[in-house]
């Protein structure tokens, strides 16, 4: 992360998963990096020598707790969330309108959209008051109202459109008080995890590390008057 002081610290939430680890993997082979703190629903999954708390992103007084444990080790300069799901409770994708259901709505909102809002809210905090910092999200392309051409995907196209809003909404509010911050929705691209494994089927896939690699590049080429954008691995803007 060449935009970021030596010695910087980070965080990735969700560090249990394909991308997430890799995220993990990706920040401590950087000589820049200080330190890497893994967040996952597993205290000390993927850890350091440090340990850290585990975190339920479903649950405002989990990630309270988990944000207030690491203030003693703040500020962080990138913190990422990498939470997410398209599979819950075991149902796939709705691909008519005859399979909407109100309580699959519900989780898909409540993982896609509320816990990356609750984790902007308490995480952010954690951030330096001044100087380059970094935010970024995983959204996912089928999120842009503006691409959506095959429909389908219902809850999930949803609820990471309403993650986008989110964090375009966050990101203004946090420049009032970090005006060097860069908050950012980012879309991974087809990438081989658990997430995708029931759905892509033959189709081309992205490794993890490559993953992280590219959106690391991403996020740390975007300006301060990007913030809040919505961006693809290879750094082009998604539209709305």
């Amino acid at each position: 992360m060449q935009s970021l002081p030596s010695g910087y610290r980070a965080i990735v939430i969700g560090a249990s998963g394909a991308i997430g680890a890799a995220l993990v993997d990706a920040l401590r082979g950087d000589e820049a990096c200080a330190e890497v703190v893994a967040l996952g629903r597993r205290p000390g999954s993927h850890s350091n020598a440090l340990g850290e708390p585990g975190i339920d992103v479903l649950s405002e007084a989990s990630i309270t707790a988990a944000a207030q444990a690491l203030t003693g080790r703040a500020p962080f300069h990138v913190v990422v969330n990498a939470t997410g799901a398209l599979h819950i409770g075991g149902v796939a994708p709705e691909k008519r309108l005859a399979e909407l259901n109100a309580d699959a709505l519900m989780r898909a909102f409540a993982i896609n959209a509320i816990a990356p809002a609750l984790l902007i809210k308490h995480f952010t905090l954690l951030l330096p008051s001044a100087g380059r910092c970094l935010f970024a999200s995983l959204s996912a392309r089928v999120g842009s109202i503006g691409d959506n051409r095959k429909g389908g995907w219902y809850g999930y196209r949803a609820s990471k459109a309403a993650q986008n809003m989110l964090v375009k909404t966050a990101a203004i509010e946090v420049a009032r008080r970090r005006p060097e911050a860069v908050l950012a929705a980012l879309h991974p691209g087809t990438v081989a995890s658990s997430l995708s494994a029931a759905v892509i089927g033959d189709a081309p896939v992205t490794a993890p590390a490559d993953a992280a690699a590219h959106l690391l590049a991403v996020l740390d080429a975007l300006a301060p008057a990007q913030s809040g954008g919505f961006f693809a691995y290879d750094g082009s803007v998604i539209p709305w």
